[in-house]
């Protein structure tokens, strides 16, 4: 099954999208990546819609993408005695390590960390930024805050520190159990939550190594002040626009992600937006016009993917929501504008050979009219880096590996396909002739432009490019 467009879904898996014939309409529908949200939901819930996705797999043909997502560190108030209190504007609350339930006047921070980094002027943010405290006075017991934005406050609400960098592991003891489990069930990328640093995303992939790709969620304004270090450590990004919405002003936001977007095309990472894209589809069969254009700037800006939250998990419409952000895709991509957008972004190549022989690709099929740029890869780095250069012509990935094909899913452009190792160029071509012709990319005759490393099967040796005439 071909996708009539280069950018690609990500869709979350949850109660709405649990049996084989949803996970199977929602990848016929437009879904290339399966996302698996380990805030919610058992280890059992897991590995069952696991073995749904590779069943489906198995039926279509096609690799199919996992993405375990990590819940990270996130931070949250204790109990009070009532279950809820109102604060009032400019009135004193204290957040203490005391255990006992709160009241109007303070509350429990389970979180001993945050008590020597915040400080006096700073803020704080409660439940989704809805309650903004300004930090009057901090010690090793005690947070003294002003109410500046006040309302109702209930038992277990969250907590941003906008202001610091929090002195946090990136995994706690949930997420490396969590891992373990995403690890041995098969996941082909995993996301960290709440990245701050890149050292954060060095922790995780000392444990993961080879066995998935790292996706670093962006969520915090502190990660922005080492943008660059976190998506050269990082095998791809996503945006994460809730929580950085909740510690950014909100009017910041379409800058920030339009900055992140940038630092990955030019470091060839792809990059997933998401978050209240389509919201409304939560409970509603259509989304709002607002929405539309969200998703649709976000692919005029050269994403890779696109993400739905809660729509495609728990909405009352995720087979429409999927559907939707499907023919958005479709007719951002027919429109003549996108393809000077992506030119106009076009990043020049790295000074390094793989750069230099994917730039030329993207000019040779071009120049020739390519119908398929050809890509074998083995690890993944010849498809990834043609993707960067984001070719006018669809690029047909090819690798013996299955690991290497499921995660290239999420990459823009890439259609990806699994073949027996080839051991010589004249083997290359024929298979290359063979495949385009056989998903669909070419007919007898077309032109298709071939990138390979030689020699064959050695990770990261992009060296060759060639033509070839397809024949029948």
């Amino acid at each position: 099954m071909r996708r009539q467009r280069q950018a690609k879904i990500v869709a979350t898996l949850g109660p709405a999208s649990a049996t084989p014939q949803m996970i199977r309409a929602l990848f016929e529908a437009g879904a290339d990546v399966f996302r698996f949200n380990f805030s919610h939901g058992s280890h059992a819930d897991h590995q069952a819609r696991y073995l749904i996705v590779r069943e489906v797999e198995r039926e279509i043909g096609r690799p199919i993408a996992v993405l375990a997502d990590l819940q990270g560190p996130k931070l949250r108030i204790g109990q009070f005695a009532d279950g809820r209190v109102t604060l009032l504007p400019g009135q004193s609350f204290t957040l203490d390590r005391g255990a006992a339930p709160g009241d109007g006047s303070r509350v429990c921070l389970p979180h001993p960390e945050l008590f020597e980094v915040v400080a006096a002027g700073q803020s704080l943010l409660l439940d989704d930024g809805k309650l903004r405290l300004q930090v009057e006075h901090s010690d090793g017991a005690r947070i003294r805050t002003r109410v500046i934005n006040g309302g109702a406050l209930s038992d277990r609400k969250g907590v941003n520190v906008p202001d610091a960098v929090l002195p946090i592991p990136a995994l706690t003891d949930k997420d490396r159990r969590d891992l373990d489990f995403a690890l041995d069930m098969g996941a082909d990328w995993i996301a960290l939550s709440f990245v701050q640093r890149p050292e954060d995303v060095f922790e995780a992939r000392a444990l993961i190594g080879d066995r998935a790709a790292v996706l670093s969620k962006l969520e915090k304004p502190a990660a922005l002040d080492r943008l660059d270090e976190i998506v050269q450590a990082s095998d791809a990004i996503m945006v994460a626009r809730g929580d950085l919405g909740v510690e950014l002003p909100p009017e910041q936001v379409p800058g920030t992600q339009k900055r992140i977007l940038r630092a990955c095309r030019q470091h060839g990472k792809p990059i997933v937006i998401a978050t209240q894209m389509l919201e409304s589809m939560i409970a509603a069969p259509v989304p709002t016009r607002a929405e539309v254009s969200d998703v649709a700037s976000a692919i005029y800006d050269g994403s890779d993917a696109v993400m739905l939250s809660a729509e495609s998990a728990n909405g009352a419409y995720p087979l429409q929501a999927v559907a939707m952000m499907d023919r958005v895709i479709a007719e951002v991509e027919r429109d003549p504008l996108y393809r000077n957008m992506l030119d106009a972004q076009h990043e020049a190549p790295q000074p390094n050979g793989a750069d230099a022989i994917c730039s030329a690709l993207r000019d040779v099929a071009g120049i020739v009219g390519a119908t398929a740029t050809v890509t074998y890869t083995s690890s993944g780095h010849t498809s990834l880096r043609a993707a960067r250069e984001r070719p006018m012509a669809p690029i047909l990935s090819i690798t013996p590996q299955l690991q290497t094909a499921r995660r290239l899913a999420l990459v823009w452009g890439v259609h990806s396909t699994i073949s027996d190792r080839i051991h010589n160029e004249s083997e290359m071509v024929s298979a290359a002739c063979q495949t385009a012709l056989k998903e669909g990319f070419a007919k007898k005759g077309d032109q298709i432009a071939i990138t390979a490393g030689m020699p064959f099967g050695q990770p990261g040796s992009t060296n060759l490019l060639r033509l070839a005439e397809v024949w029948g």
